[in-house]
């Protein structure tokens, strides 16, 4: 969340980055009711500082025998004192909403980040690597992966409905390969700690990350209890450390996680209803970095070079993309998103999001460093990206590297993982 401070000396500055994201939040009801709530806190500290004043006066008409005007002051300040009570309920039921009102308000941007409506106004950094070009049609993964039999789309759809797939075979391998390989690199080369996480997490873990309240509806909950399956590895490796106030001298803080991720994809009802691209249930190794302020900046460009390597290291191209100010997400203050190249699709493709939250997150989760040279506590800043999204780089995989004959070439970094597989042949 944004500081209180923030809305109460430049309110101005929040109404332009609202309009900026094409986002729709009661400011002005927010305005409004802080203010009548701090109000109404200094009219309460009167009517208090008025009653223990009283108070004092009746014990004084009591000590000088004045009973019947004391029993009329203490008749006031009974009056005073339930008068008190009405206020301060009414008090905590502003604060409760301002509260409520703060979570709907999004992050500010930083001042590099692209004004734009929508994502056909994003800024595309910079590309790597040729899309490769083929003597034939190429094919899309949901039928090149049928016919060499390693994805079921009908089966997934008989076990548990629309948007979820079995892979097997090679195809189950691979996928296992591309987690392997990316964890190895994450932790051998660019530093980061593993950790294996719960994939069921509390409402004040998703409120810390900023899901809850305002992406309820894309999200799947256990009936009954305070749990979630989590949308992505963000939730509970950033949760790690929420309350905490780390060492100045332990960041940054960087963790790998893989899990599976589960999303109710509300809102997405006939978008990419083919394929892996969107679905119930995925895998993600996920990165995140917990930063120093001053150099969180500097940590976003390092987080999407991790992100990159795989890409580069797997051959597949891809191009560096700025989200502009209405594609971004609700937390985030500048987002690099890595495009994939799908030969079957021909067009990029997002297959990883690199995010600076600057303190957003922090603040509601209360993570907190302690300088190194003394004073008070600090809001961390938080990163994350996608190292990468699995499903999404099988599919680039088996789209970029078919054949004519409908076989798939296995990149030469996984086939160790495969036991020297290069290539899957179609099926019978």
């Amino acid at each position: 969340m944004l500081p209180r401070e923030l809305y109460r000396k430049d309110p101005e500055r929040i109404r332009a980055m609202l309009a900026a994201r094409r986002t729709e939040a009661d400011l002005d009801r927010l305005l409004d009711v802080d203010r009548r709530w701090r109000d109404l806190l200094v009219e309460l500290e009167r009517l208090k500082a008025e009653r223990n004043a009283g108070s004092k006066e009746i014990g004084g008409l009591f000590r000088d025998g004045r009973r019947a005007e004391a029993e009329a002051r203490k008749a006031q300040m009974t009056t005073l004192g339930e008068r008190i009570k009405t206020m301060e309920a009414a008090a905590r039921a502003l604060e409760t909403e301002l509260e409520h009102l703060e979570l709907t308000i999004p992050n500010l941007f930083d001042a590099g980040v692209p004004i734009g409506a929508d994502e056909s106004e994003n800024r595309v950094e910079r590309s790597w690597g040729e899309p490769p070009r083929f003597g034939f049609a190429p094919k899309a993964h949901w039928d090149l992966g049928p016919a060499l039999g390693i994805l079921d789309f009908e089966r997934a759809a008989k076990i548990a409905g629309a948007r979820f797939a079995v892979l097997r075979g090679a195809g189950a391998a691979l996928e296992r390969a591309l987690i392997s390989y990316m964890l190895d690199l994450h932790i051998r080369d660019h530093g980061y700690t593993e950790v294996l996480t719960p994939y069921l997490v509390s409402s004040a873990s998703l409120f810390g990350t900023g899901q809850l309240p305002k992406f309820a509806d894309d999200l799947f909950k256990v009936e009954g209890r305070d749990l979630y399956l989590i949308p992505t590895a963000e939730v509970p490796v950033t949760n790690l450390h929420r309350d905490e106030t780390v060492a100045e001298e332990e960041l940054p803080v960087r963790y790998c996680a893989f899990t599976p991720c589960f999303r109710a994809e509300a809102g997405s009802y006939g978008k990419d209803v083919r394929g892996l691209i969107r679905q119930h249930q995925f895998h993600k190794v996920e990165l995140v970095q917990l930063a120093h302020p001053d150099r969180s900046w500097n940590r976003l460009e390092e987080l999407t070079g991790h992100a990159e390597a795989v890409l580069q290291g797997l051959g597949l191209p891809y191009r560096v993309v700025t989200l502009c100010s209405g594609d971004l997400g609700f937390s985030a203050a500048k987002t690099y998103d890595l495009e994939v190249w799908l030969p079957g699709q021909q067009r990029y493709r997002e297959i990883s999001s690199c995010s600076n939250f600057s303190d957003f997150q922090a603040r509601r989760a209360g993570l907190r460093f302690k300088p190194a040279a003394g004073g008070k506590a600090r809001y961390l800043h938080t990163l994350n990206g996608s190292g990468l999204a699995i499903g999404r780089t099988l599919v680039a995989v088996l789209e970029n590297y078919q054949q004519a004959d409908g076989a798939v070439v296995i990149p030469e970094v996984l086939r160790s993982y495969l036991h020297g597989l290069e290539v899957i042949e179609p099926a019978g």
